[in-house]
């Protein structure tokens, strides 16, 4: 398998080009320099005191750090590539600089990715183990490899994948793989390519989503460390070699000494209640099993998954109560940023109509599938986002009975949002913010898009 950079070591004497100025490039400059190289960072449009590509001499450096905000069509990326720079991701860069010997779990897929990921650490965490739980959240994964741990836990995007060529995790998973980013990856083949990456050199398991033929032949065709196992997720009775739920029981077949006559007992389908109003959500009880697997793969105990998955809360802004006013419930659910998340939130109402607030950055998605499959449970949408026609066409096409408030771009647009929601909202509605695209076209992240909805209901008066 290609290795670009293969001979290179970040040292004593290394350049390293940075590009991009956020979290990822400036933690990568910092290891870098910490271990006696140098980095120059630049990042899109020579903003913010950092240089333009075109103003440094490619040629003077050894390695590229490229963060997802440099897709691999961008002017920087082919001019590093027509330079002959081996590329790497942040992730990459994080392993290659990582402490040598600690296990690593890789967390990939549409979605799922940020609660599966924290589910790990909470029953690893239950089970004993030191866990840095990173990627995009809390701490840079490229300063949680270099820290004394027993575990990392990483979240990676597809974006993050690309770029990625000598990463051998203990265990991964893709949860799913449809349709986003394709903006980033110029189709979806792209994206599910760079998806499949995941199980690249897997050292003990390669988890994946038994219902799933499209994920399934990923794990077939990856290279893997001899003896590695592909271990699937069902929500059904489970097989040999796989994790399943029987009479309500997570249970175990794939990591015990007789995977087809035994099977360990993990907790329960009800472990996961407190997590959710009414019946636990096939996504969220996938999750779970997955999570359980990539434990199991590292040696965490039965027992820890019932405790870490008691324990755990859902990360702030997915399908998040924020209040009741007049009858109807406000639930924050930013963290959707297409449109398979904002089906399963959707699917974890199914007794409710919903006054829907969507909108945004579309990233190359349509959203006519989306909008055909809950328009049953949809009373009213309110349409945020600079450029709105990717869910207002659909919306006449697909559903012209619906009443759509356009809420305009400038200041308050989220107390605009919420205060139109309300006028249409029904007493026993959900007032649900599930955005189906990305922010960053009027906020700075779906956080502070949901903290702004947040805000914006408790502020209404009664």
């Amino acid at each position: 398998m290609t290795d670009p950079g293969h001979d290179v070591e970040i040292g004593a004497g290394t350049r390293v080009l940075v590009l991009g100025v956020g979290v990822a490039g400036r933690a990568a400059a910092e290891v870098t320099e910490e271990l006696g190289g140098t980095a120059v960072t630049v990042d899109a449009n020579g903003a913010a005191d950092h240089r333009d590509v075109s103003e440094v001499d490619l040629g003077s450096f050894d390695v590229v750090m490229s963060s997802p905000g440099f897709p691999p069509h961008s002017d920087a990326v082919r001019a590093c590539e027509a330079a002959g720079l081996p590329i790497w991701s942040e992730m990459e860069f994080a392993w290659r600089v990582r402490r040598p010997g600690i296990p690593w779990v890789l967390v990939t897929g549409t979605n799922g990715k940020t609660t599966t990921t924290q589910m790990v650490g909470a029953i690893a965490a239950a089970g004993g183990l030191d866990v840095r739980v990173c990627g995009n959240m809390g701490i840079p994964v490229i300063h949680a490899g270099r820290e004394e741990s027993d575990l990392v836990a990483v979240e990676i995007a597809s974006l993050q994948l690309h770029f990625a060529h000598t990463i051998s995790p203990h265990a991964a998973v893709c949860l799913n793989a449809d349709d986003d980013h394709t903006d980033w990856h110029g189709s979806l083949e792209a994206y599910r390519a760079d998806k499949a990456k995941v199980y690249q050199h897997v050292r003990v398991a390669c988890v994946y989503p038994a219902a799933d033929a499209r994920v399934e032949a990923m794990v077939a065709e990856a290279e893997v460390v001899e003896g590695a196992r592909a271990v699937g997720v069902t929500l059904g009775p489970p097989g040999p070699s796989q994790l399943g739920i029987v009479d309500g029981l997570l249970l175990d077949r794939a990591f015990v000494a007789d995977r087809h006559r035994q099977a360990a007992e993990l907790g329960e389908v009800s472990d996961l209640a407190h997590l959710v109003a009414g019946d636990v959500p096939p996504y969220l009880a996938t999750n779970a099993l997955a999570a359980a697997a990539l434990c199991r793969a590292v040696g965490v105990p039965p027992e820890a998954v019932r405790d870490g998955l008691r324990g755990f809360r859902l990360d702030h802004h997915r399908s998040a109560w924020v209040r009741d006013l007049d009858g109807a419930s406000y639930v924050d659910d930013s963290k959707a940023t297409n449109a398979h998340a904002v089906e399963a939130a959707f699917g974890g109402r199914a007794d409710r109509s919903v006054v829907w607030i969507a909108g945004g950055l579309a990233k190359g998605q349509t959203f006519d599938a989306l909008v055909r499959a809950i328009a049953p449970r949809v009373r009213a949408a309110v349409v945020i986002g600079v450029d709105p026609d990717a869910l207002l066409e659909p919306l006449a096409t697909h559903a012209p009975e619906i009443p759509v408030v356009r809420i305009e771009p400038g200041e308050d647009v989220m107390r605009r949002a919420v205060i139109a929601a309300r006028g249409l909202a029904h007493e026993g509605d959900t007032v649900l913010l599930s955005p189906a695209c990305a922010s960053m076209d009027q906020f700075r992240s779906y956080a502070d898009r949901g903290e702004a909805f947040t805000a914006a209901v408790e502020a209404m008066d009664r």
